[in-house]
């Protein structure tokens, strides 16, 4: 059984997420994959692309006292991340020819120029062998409606999947691939300084973000 969370065309395809869960309980590694970091219960690893000269990254972790329905729809809300994220400096969704696209302006530090990303995204809440797991995907697409920008740099090659599962306690493992091409020139320092440190600090900040959802959405309402 899968429930859709999407009221405009479907941008990805059965495969993909298969593909996206596969992976949830023994990541696949064979091909050059490596360990990059290890701290506080997150695994990422890495695969150099020679098409980019970038890395691909497989991250594997989990959060405490979290049921997977309540991360996917904070991952969702698109308005509280806003609320959370401190280095988003724009994030809305339009649509432009009948297709919802999420238009999404990231801070960089200063002197290098923000990037920002035009993307699409779909939700499944699937049902698998007995198991329950909920599966997000995101890839950059582009529209004419929403030219580039002076001074941000346009990310046009990003892609994330994520899959998320109850751990069998009271919180949930999470399974994500990432990629994007930032553009420009970014020193390897803070490439390898978002991978370690980032991550491991946006893993905190969901987590923080999870616990006071239940408030957020009170607060609105009201």
């Amino acid at each position: 059984m899968i429930h859709f969370h999407s009221n405009m065309a479907l941008d990805f395809e059965e495969e993909e997420f298969r593909e996206a869960y596969r992976e949830i309980d023994e990541p696949r590694l064979e091909g050059g994959w490596e360990l990059f970091t290890d701290s506080s219960g997150i695994q990422i690893y890495r695969l150099y692309d020679k098409r980019t000269g970038l890395y691909k990254y497989k991250i594997i972790g989990g959060l405490a006292s979290c049921t997977p329905e309540l991360c996917a729809d904070v991952y969702m809300d698109l308005k509280y991340r806003k609320e959370w994220d401190g280095y988003v400096k724009e994030l809305s969704e339009k649509v432009y020819d009948g297709k919802l696209v999420i238009y999404w302006e990231v801070k960089y530090p200063f002197p290098m120029s923000n990037r920002d990303y035009i993307y699409v995204r779909e939700r499944r809440d699937m049902e698998v062998d007995g198991r329950k797991i909920w599966v997000i995907l995101a890839k950059s697409t582009s529209v004419s409606q929403c030219p580039e920008k002076s001074g941000v740099i346009r990310v046009c090659d990003y892609k994330q999947s994520l899959a998320i599962e109850s751990d069998g306690r009271s919180g949930i493992k999470v399974f994500m691939n990432y990629f994007d091409n930032p553009g420009g020139s970014i020193p390897s320092w803070l490439i390898n300084w978002a991978a370690k440190s980032g991550v491991p600090s946006f893993i905190t900040d969901l987590q923080k973000a999870c616990n006071n959802y239940a408030s957020y959405c009170k607060q609105v309402k009201t």
